[in-house]
């Protein structure tokens, strides 16, 4: 319904109008654009109308914890049938609100940590799911159809006027301040300080309605720290082969890797097994991913020239800060992420690897199984076929010649590899015959399975076995062959058909370790370039700090 005045005619500035009502309430609570902090719960409950969409900054990393327990505490009364617009349900407060009947309705794009609740109260009705999105397309329908009315972001620093500085984690602010602020929303910003002068104006303080000065620094999970120690000798040989099949293969110099010890073993592996194939400077030059700490050994070694973040890694910030030829370092002196632009180069890099949780016949993947809902964050966007890319590169052009058939338009081909084990946690089997996310379709009245890496978009699956090299297969028995002569002994690996396989051996969409000269006997911790975090702070000069909880020495 139009906002209309009492002659009929249109009112064309009812949000801005609706706006300067919150904020005279909000201001009974606040010093000028600061909250007393002692007066939130009350100041969220005047601002925040039933009903609203909120929007509470929590991403990978970095959350508006205090804003975020704070709105938890609000009545029901007061506050209720929100609609929960966010990236990350991380924190027990993310769910806490629909517990308690503040919120009802949520799209999100990954829950990791409160996966097994958060399908436990959409079982019970109290989670209302819009869809389980990727990020880039949660971040565009803040611009569209989901843009908030209210949100909550978290900052290191402001002054009097609201202007912020973020520090090294930025990471999902842009996108939530500029689709609030622009369409005459409530921004409010928990700070780690209050400053007279911040030093480095990430946020203007003209599109910050509030900012409240939190009794602690907001939250912050080190979730791309991966100990070298507990790097396992399959997860070398993994690595081994993705190098000498994949990356020196394809000539992969721009690239995104995924969370997880396999891509841990990569990258800990390049200054040594990389090194002596002599691939210094042919591979691995240009990354989208955050700073992650086993990726030390490889930027001291001279392999990684560039890096853009999606955000920080707690520990890693006088190291990133020593290193600004590899990131990008502000005029203060420290590193600003923007995980918006980190998707957008992954999207349009040659390669993303990453891992799953199951593989189907077709190679359909998925992190959502029937005792948890995980969701995806970014890997759909880094693990899609980019068709609006028109640039060339050496990986590209080559895999885009190897699918190509006779007769059809020669393009490129963006690399998509799933690296897995064959059995997961509990020797649940990585490859089945049918995802769980069919079950979970029907469970939750979903619209379609939740898919995390479509089959047609993905090129190879690496396994302790060997490599599928889907790009090579002509038909789709083909590919559920190649599938299968990598999936071990799992029930989908026995039912292979070995005369097939060997046909695809021939071919090269099966290889195993042996074809593409992989010694197998290589495959050692002796071979990692850091075996402990002690190592990897040696590696950086003393300029990496691990936290407490990766410390042993």
């Amino acid at each position: 319904m139009l906002d209309t005045t009492p002659s009929g005619a249109r009112v064309w500035n009812a949000l801005e109008l609706g706006y300067r009502e919150r904020l005279k309430r909000g201001q009974a609570f606040a010093d000028g654009k600061v909250v007393r902090r002692d007066d939130i719960v009350r100041f969220l409950e005047a601002v925040i109308e039933p009903g609203d969409r909120i929007c509470i900054e929590g991403n990978n990393q970095k959350h508006a914890d205090f804003l975020a327990q704070a709105l938890a505490k609000a009545s029901p009364e007061a506050v209720h049938d929100l609609h929960v617009v966010q990236s990350n349900i991380a924190l027990p407060q993310h769910l806490d609100v629909f517990e308690r009947g503040i919120a009802r309705r949520l799209d999100f794009c990954y829950a990791g940590p409160q996966g097994v609740r958060m399908a436990r109260l959409v079982g019970e009705g109290r989670i209302e799911v819009g869809a389980i999105h990727t990020y880039l397309e949660l971040y565009s329908r803040y611009f569209c159809d989901l843009t908030p009315h209210v949100s909550f972001v978290a900052a290191d620093a402001a002054d009097a006027e609201g202007n912020l500085y973020t520090g090294p984690n930025t990471e999902d602010t842009p996108a939530i301040v500029e689709a609030t602020a622009f369409k005459s929303g409530i921004l409010i910003a928990q700070v780690n300080r209050l400053v007279d002068k911040v030093s480095r104006v990430d946020v203007p303080g003209d599109w910050v309605s509030f900012v409240v000065e939190a009794p602690k620094p907001h939250y912050i999970e080190p979730i791309f720290t991966r100990d070298p120690a507990v790097i396992t000798e399959v997860q070398i040989l993994m690595a081994m082969m993705v190098i000498r099949g994949i990356y020196e293969k394809y000539g992969v110099s721009r690239l995104n890797h995924g969370i997880g010890f396999d891509t841990a073993a990569i990258e800990l592996i390049l200054p040594t097994y990389a090194e002596d194939l002599g691939l210094r400077g042919k591979i691995c030059q240009y990354m989208s991913v955050n700073p992650c700490p086993t990726l030390i050994p490889a930027i001291e070694s001279g392999f990684v020239e560039s890096i853009h973040c999606a955000g920080s890694e707690l520990g890693m910030e006088a190291y990133t800060a020593a290193r600004s030829d590899v990131f990008f370092i502000g005029r203060d002196g420290t590193m600003r992420s923007n995980r918006i632009f980190c998707q957008l180069a992954g999207h349009y890099a040659d390669l993303f690897i990453g891992s799953t949780l199951q593989i189907d016949l077709e190679g359909n993947s998925s992190t959502a199984t029937l005792s948890r809902i995980t969701g995806f964050g970014g890997a759909p966007n880094f693990g899609s076929e980019s068709r609006g890319r028109r640039h060339g590169s050496e990986a590209w052009l080559k895999a885009g010649r190897e699918q190509r058939r006779e007769g059809a338009m020669p393009r490129g081909r963006k690399l998509v590899v799933q690296i897995v084990e064959t059995f997961g946690d509990g020797m649940a089997p990585t490859f089945v015959e049918k995802l769980d996310a069919w079950e979970l379709q029907k469970t939750f009245d979903m619209p379609l399975p939740p898919v995390m890496v479509y089959g047609d978009d993905l090129t190879h699956i690496v396994t302790e076995e060997g490599i599928a090299n889907l790009l090579l297969c002509d038909t789709l028995e083909e590919r559920v062959q190649a599938i299968r002569a990598v999936a071990g002994y799992t029930p989908v690996g026995l039912g292979r058909d070995r005369a097939m396989v060997a046909r695809l051996r021939e071919k090269g969409a099966v290889q195993y370790a042996e074809d593409i000269g992989v010694d197998k006997r290589l495959a050692t911790r002796d071979l990692l370039a850091a075996r402990s975090i002690k190592d990897l702070v040696a590696w950086s000069g003393g300029l990496y700090e691990p936290p407490s909880r990766f410390r042993n020495w």
